[in-house]
């Protein structure tokens, strides 16, 4: 049996659920956050949704305390469900973190060349109404790379860089902070909701927090990697919460400071954000060092979502829903290198399509992690009911919690899908993804070798903690056959 080797320590497991979650628009968005919903929306709305996704990773804490294993929530929905759930939602992370990972291939181009303005020259052709310039490809190509390089020799050096990014952007940030609150006052922030607008303040601020719950997915990545962590399986558990809240909190208190330092009405009339602020306010070194934040924010999750993505084709080769060569792993570093080699090739061909086609692919990942959530969820209520999570407080309003971001996460799913919701996927591009993308995933599982019995798919993917999950007479007994849809 494959085993992934133990090398991400504790600091760098945090740093890693953390800036996993941390990306970079939402910097030069704060403008049009403002505009849209206050300030007062804004900030609530992080807060809402922060306790919202905290709340769902309470079942992952549960789960992940329980099975620590690489996959994360394809073995919790195997285990719970069957392997044709395990797959789906697999798949749906997949496309999540592959499209990521794509996006990235730009993103960090287009960001540079807001300072450098001449990286947008030699246009090659425009996809989706969006021109792809040569600088911005190459960029996007020698980072994709270099990650590839990063993750190469095993999981720890890659999380030795994401936890210095972290600590860097950390830094950056508090001095970005105490820069705001120090020059700034509270009369720029209240009152925090405009008095002119139509619409309430309770209406601003829970339509920003569907938005917000999309800035806050990528904790999973915590539970993906949790075989490789250095840790007790209670103490990733308690990761994965602690990702979601050091996130949610950095969203919030640098937008807040953002808030504090110049008239948010004014802020809102801009186009940068917070990076413009702190330049209008006479603090060029402190609108830098927010830029920074984006460019590390885009490097952070870069890492993490590559790292993740790999790992999700392992496990699911593991127990033969894809390919072997994927679950196969380098005699000397324990790394699963064709995984990556082929995360790395889906990125760089679909980065090729530009942000004006990704964004299609972009504005999906919001509904395949929201279902995965849901899923999650449910197998955490499944397992707990039939006694797989252990000996659970019979009566624990906390066991509640994880109800409330299940039912967040259904929200989300309906709020995309109906053509008639503000939140709606936009027809016909990205309806026709997201069906396109689930049908695929349904031909390859059909037609996967699906030849090892269920007792042997879940040994595959719960290893030594087989035994733990079912070795116990008030644990679920596993089936000797797998469950009707194969």
């Amino acid at each position: 049996m494959s085993e992934l080797r133990k090398t991400i320590s504790v600091p760098a497991l945090i740093a890693i659920g953390a800036a996993g979650v941390i990306g970079s628009s939402w910097l030069y968005l704060g403008s049009e956050f403002f505009a849209d919903f206050g300030a007062g929306g804004t900030i609530l709305g992080f807060i809402i949704a922060t306790a919202l996704a905290a709340c769902v990773a309470l079942a992952y804490s549960a789960l992940a305390n329980r099975m620590p294993r690489a996959g994360g929530e394809i073995v919790y929905a195997v285990v719970a469900g069957n392997s044709f759930l395990g797959f789906i939602v697999g798949w749906l992370l997949i496309g999540a973190y592959a499209s990521m990972v794509a996006f990235y291939v730009t993103a960090t181009g287009r960001l540079l060349s807001t300072v450098w303005p001449e990286l947008n020259s030699v246009a090659l052709y425009s996809v989706g109404g969006e021109t792809i310039f040569l600088p911005i490809i190459a960029i996007g190509f020698a980072l994709t790379l270099i990650v590839l390089a990063m993750n190469w020799f095993g999981a720890e050096f890659s999380s030795r860089a994401q936890l210095m990014l972290f600590s860097i952007m950390v830094i950056f940030a508090a001095a970005v902070v105490v820069a705001g609150f120090a020059r700034g006052s509270f009369d720029n922030f209240w009152p925090m909701f405009d008095s002119a607008s139509e619409t309430s303040p309770v209406v601003s601020t829970l339509s920003f927090v569907l938005p917000a719950f999309s800035f806050l997915t990528g904790f999973g990545v915590v539970a993906i990697l949790a075989e490789e962590a250095r840790a007790s399986a209670k103490r990733i558990g308690q990761i994965v919460v602690l990702s979601v809240v050091l996130a949610g909190a950095f969203y919030t208190i640098v937008l807040l400071a953002t808030a504090w330092l110049l008239p948010w009405e004014e802020i809102a009339g801009m186009t940068n954000g917070t990076i413009e602020a702190f330049d209008v306010a006479g603090m060029p070194l402190l609108s830098t060092a927010a830029f920074l934040i984006g460019a590390l924010g885009i490097v952070t999750t870069f890492i993490a979502v590559f790292s993740a993505s790999s790992r999700l084709m392992f496990a699911l080769a593991r127990i033969e829903l894809l390919p072997p060569m994927l679950h196969k792993l380098d005699s000397k570093t324990g790394t699963p290198r064709n995984a990556l080699l082929f995360t790395t090739g889906i990125g760089l061909v679909l980065g090729l399509l530009g942000p004006g086609a990704l964004v299609w692919f972009l504005n999906t990942i919001g509904v395949f992690i929201a279902i995965v959530w849901a899923v999650t969820v449910w197998a955490y209520y499944r397992l707990r009911s039939q006694g797989g999570l252990g000996p659970q407080p019979s009566r624990s309003w906390t066991t509640l919690l994880p109800a409330v971001g299940g039912i967040a996460s259904v929200v989300i799913v309906f709020a995309a899908l109906i053509p008639a919701s503000p939140m709606s996927l936009r027809w016909p591009f990205e309806y026709l993804i997201f069906i396109g993308w689930i049908a695929l995933g349904v031909v390859l599982y059909f037609r996967s070798p699906r030849r090892m019995p269920r007792t042997d798919v879940l040994r595959s993917l719960l290893g030594d903690y087989y035994d733990r999950q079912f070795g116990q007479t008030d644990s679920p007994t596993p089936p000797v056959e797998d469950h009707p849809v194969r």
